[in-house]
C-alpha cells in the first residue's frame, strides 16, 4: 500500500525542519503528545508515535486515524500500542525502532551489571559519608552471563561484553537458532541455564509469554550471589517475588524498569537490599535523536515511493 493523494499527512514528535533528508510531497504536522492534535487524524497517513509518552496519549488519536497506512513507534517495544490497535483498519503496518536504542540500551545494561558488581552504590554512599570503603569486590571477568530475549538489543549487550573476558555468554529467546556466535537456546530450556549464570540480563520484550516470566520460580532457579539485570520491561519480573528475594539476601539485581513505573513514594523496591535502580533510562540518551531521525527518514522515503517499510512487526487483519 502506497501513500494516496488523500491522506498525505506525517504526525512527527519533533519539527520536520530538525530531521535532515525528508522526502518532498507531504504535509509535516507536529505532535507530541499534546492535548489539541495539529490537523484532522483522518488525514494521517503515516503515524511517528512520541516517544516516552503514556500509553494513554499514544494510542488516542488511532481511533480517529481511518486513513493511516504506517505507525512507527520511536521504541523497541510495542506493547503500549497493543489498547489502539483494534481501533485501526485492516493492512496498517505498525513499525518498531530497532536500530534506534540497541547502542544505549546496552551501555547502560553493563553499566549496571559494572556498577553493580563492583561496588559503586557503595562507594557513592561512602564518599557522601567519608568513609574509605576498601576491600575485594567482583569483576565482570571469569563470570558467566546469561542474556534472556537475544534479539537486537541482546546482541548488542553481548557485543560489548566481548571486551570484558567473561568466562562464557549464553543466549535465550522465544526458539532456538544459531547464530555466528554461537547457539540461541530456547525459553523452555532457563530452568536448566539459570543455575549456572553469575549474571542474567532480560532484554526480552513483553509479550504474554514474557509477562511475569521472572517469578519466584525462577528466581529460585538463580545461582546464589548472582545478578539480574532488567533492562527490557517492568512486568517481565513479578516485583513482589523480587523484593522477597532481594531481602533473603541471596540475589542481587539492578533495574532499568520496574512495576510499576514509575516508581511511587514508599514502595519496598527503593530500600531493598542488593538493588540498584535507574529510571529507565536505557533509550534517554544522546545517542537516541540522531539514530531516531536517520530511522523516520529511510522509513518515510521508502514509503513516499512505495517500497516497503522496514521494522514491521505487526499488519491489522
Amino acid at each position: 500500500m502506497t501513500a494516496t493523494a488523500t491522506a498525505r499527512d506525517v504526525w512527527l514528535p519533533f519539527a520536520p525542519d530538525t530531521v535532515p533528508g525528508l522526502p518532498d510531497g507531504f504535509h509535516y504536522r507536529t505532535w507530541d503528545g499534546e492535548d489539541a492534535f495539529p490537523a484532522d487524524p483522518a488525514d494521517c497517513a503515516f503515524y511517528v508515535v512520541p516517544y516516552m509518552k503514556p500509553a494513554e496519549v499514544c494510542v488516542r488519536p488511532l481511533a480517529a486515524m481511518t486513513s493511516v497506512q504506517v505507525v512507527q513507534t520511536l521504541t523497541a517495544g510495542m506493547d503500549h500500542m497493543l489498547p489502539g490497535v483494534a481501533d485501526l483498519g485492516p493492512g496498517v503496518r505498525l513499525c518498531n525502532a530497532r536500530g534506534v536504542h540497541e547502542a544505549s540500551t546496552a551501555e547502560l545494561a553493563l553499566a549496571l551489571i559494572l556498577a553493580s558488581l563492583r561496588g559503586i552504590p557503595g562507594f557513592v554512599e561512602g564518599q557522601r559519608k567519608e568513609e574509605w570503603r576498601s576491600g575485594f569486590y567482583p569483576a565482570l571477568a571469569d563470570k558467566s552471563v546469561l542474556i534472556v530475549g537475544y534479539g537486537s538489543i541482546g546482541a548488542a549487550v553481548e557485543d560489548r561484553l566481548a571486551p570484558f573476558e567473561c568466562a562464557r555468554v549464553v543466549r535465550v529467546a522465544r526458539s532456538a537458532r544459531t547464530t555466528e556466535r554461537g547457539p540461541v537456546h530456547p525459553l523452555a530450556d532457563l530452568p536448566a541455564l539459570l543455575p549456572e549464570a553469575d549474571v542474567v540480563v532480560l532484554c526480552t520484550p513483553l509479550t504474554e509469554q514474557t509477562r511475569g516470566l521472572v517469578d519466584a520460580k525462577f528466581l529460585a532457579g538463580m545461582r546464589d550471589g548472582a545478578l539480574l539485570v532488567n533492562v527490557a520491561r517492568g512486568p517481565v519480573v513479578d516485583t513482589d517475588a523480587l523484593v522477597a528475594e532481594l531481602k533473603s539476601g541471596r540475589i542481587g539485581a539492578a533495574l532499568d524498569v520496574t512495576d510499576p513505573e514509575p516508581l511511587p513514594a514508599g514502595h519496598p523496591l527503593w530500600h531493598a537490599p542488593n538493588l540498584l535502580v535507574s529510571p529507565h533510562v536505557g533509550g534517554s540518551s544522546s545517542a537516541f535523536l540522531p539514530r531516531a531521525k536517520r530511522l523516520l527518514t529511510a522509513q518515510l522515503n521508502r514509503f513516499a515511493v512505495g517500497d516497503p517499510v522496514d521494522n514491521v512487526v505487526h499488519t491489522t487483519a
